[in-house]
């Protein structure tokens, strides 16, 4: 198991969350926000820029992001109309307060925090790409190549600013052996482009795979699942 900070860049304040919808950035976003507000001084801030899906966002988190001392920013949607949360730019900029961004997914999402890209291509901020060998996007390099070249094309954010994060599962019923197939599946994709930081984990998993993972272990706790879905397990 990592301690965050040993993978999480000395000066980064600001976390920006990237990736396709299903990629399961969320979950992490929301996990690295709570570890935050738990083992840091600072002041946290979540922020749900989410405007592309009805399910499976931070939002449905909000109140017990505040119960554990995060402080959630989103700003509700009128019918199908996109909304832009505010306080962004100041909050960025605060050098005593941290700031974890869950972004929209695909490029649609990633064109909400355009207009923060001078802020976000800064040494104080990091922007993590999550993989997820499970989906389509992620399946070979040619995808992830696309995929992303879309979202730093419309977000404006430098590609020497991202950092690439492993998450292959393919949600809660997601087996070890399933995991370590598609965590390794990444590495070999991937890693001779650009490293991979860490590689997230359900918790539950996390002794089956402590010992044959080849990328650092953040485990997970999964919050966005809904009744509905262990019903239909």
């Amino acid at each position: 198991m990592i301690d965050l900070k040993e993978v999480i860049p000395s000066k980064g304040k600001n976390f920006i969350f990237l990736g396709e919808a299903g990629s399961g950035k969320s979950e992490i976003a929301i996990n690295l926000a709570i570890n935050m507000a738990k083992n840091n001084n600072k002041k946290v801030h979540f922020f749900d820029m989410d405007m592309t899906k009805p399910l499976f966002r931070s939002r449905d988190l909000s109140e017990y992001l505040k119960e554990v001392g995060v402080e959630f920013h989103c700003q509700e949607q009128f019918m199908d109309a996109p909304t832009l949360v505010g306080g962004v730019n100041y909050l960025l900029k605060n050098k005593d307060e941290i700031v974890v961004m869950d972004v929209g997914g695909d490029y649609i999402g990633a064109r909400s925090i355009g207009g923060f890209a001078p802020l976000i291509n800064k040494e104080d901020t990091v922007v993590y790409y999550v993989l997820n060998n499970m989906r389509p996007w992620s399946y070979d390099i040619e995808h992830i190549d696309g995929t992303l070249g879309k979202i730093l094309g419309v977000s404006h954010i430098n590609l020497s600013q991202v950092r690439f994060i492993d998450n292959s599962n393919n949600g809660i019923t997601t087996t070890a052996d399933e995991y370590l197939e598609g965590s390794n599946n990444m590495v070999e994709l991937v890693t001779q482009y650009k490293p991979i930081d860490f590689s997230c984990i359900n918790e539950n998993l996390y002794d089956e795979v402590k010992d044959k993972a080849r990328l650092p272990l953040f485990p997970i706790h999964l919050y966005l699942t809904y009744e509905w879905i262990d019903e239909a397990i």
